[in-house]
């Protein structure tokens, strides 16, 4: 009998940038040909040993390296978990530092993800202290949980550039929206906030109408395509994104990478069932 990851990968490779960072690389080239933006997510579990960690930060260093010589975006998205957050939070400091550094002196940037709720404090305290040290660190905001609006508020005062997305993770009622309409709510309150903020932030979402809404709402307040950028993850309403570099507004793909894409897809399909019928569609959509 076939094992689960044999059935998944084919279609995993829809997602998935590649195994390995030479493959990631050539599928960054093709949609720099395109007309895309991008960024390099590097794929991995959260790390228990300081050795574990700190290989993956060399990694994330390499990540830029490579990026740099090959003349590519120097745009990474770090997950702290990876880097030592369950192990120690200074520990964890010490090593983002270490890549901003990397990144800030070849003028790249560093995405920090957000992750589940567990880490969210961890995060957002780590992003702000990162970025008073060198401004080429960026946060990513999540519009199911409550609390969303008042970080993006605190992030703003920092000046920190925002990612702004629905999130995928699984949360109690209690600290998160569990209705698809409150969400999109929130979502549009921040993102309408962000755009009018003056800072460069990252609308990151599949969703048309929300995408739509946040074009009309440009467009109204005469703001300008070059002060902001929609995001989408690789593999993922193709044929809109390239509609949209067409037509002239800044997209940026996220592509992930690395020897661990089946943790990576099955964790997104687990997290919500959402993300099964949605992974699903857009195997046979454009």
């Amino acid at each position: 009998m076939q094992s689960v990851s044999a059935i998944i990968k084919p279609f995993s490779k829809r997602f998935i940038g590649g195994e390995t960072l030479p493959e990631a690389i050539e599928t960054l080239r093709r949609l720099k040909k395109e007309g895309f933006m991008t960024t390099l997510d590097f794929l991995g579990e959260s790390n228990l040993s300081r050795v574990d960690a700190q290989k993956a930060t060399a990694e994330y260093i390499e990540n830029l390296n490579v990026l740099k010589k090959e003349g590519l975006d120097r745009n990474i998205s770090v997950k702290l978990t990876q880097i030592g957050l369950d192990i120690d939070e200074n520990f964890t400091k010490e090593n983002l530092i270490e890549i901003v550094k990397v990144a800030a002196a070849m003028n790249g940037f560093v995405r920090i993800d957000m992750e589940g709720s567990p880490y969210t404090e961890q995060t957002l305290r780590l992003a702000v202290e990162a970025h008073k040290k060198n401004r080429s660190v960026g946060m990513v905001l999540q519009s199911m949980l409550r609390r969303t609006s008042e970080d993006a508020v605190h992030l703003l005062k920092e000046a920190i550039p925002i990612r702004l997305v629905k999130g995928a993770y699984k949360e109690p009622p209690s600290i998160a929206f569990t209705d698809k309409k409150d969400v999109d709510r929130q979502y549009v309150t921040v993102m309408k906030r962000l755009l009018t903020s003056g800072i460069y932030h990252a609308i990151a979402t599949h969703d048309e109408k929300i995408i739509k809404e946040g074009m009309a709402f440009v467009k109204k307040e005469k703001i300008s395509k070059d002060s902001f950028e929609f995001q989408m993850l690789f593999g993922i309403r193709n044929k809109f994104a390239k509609q949209l570099v067409q037509e002239g507004w800044r997209v940026r793909i996220y592509v992930p990478y690395g020897e661990f894409w089946f943790p990576y897809m099955v964790r997104r399909l687990r997290e919500r069932k959402e993300n099964i019928w949605f992974v699903i569609k857009n195997i046979f959509r454009g």
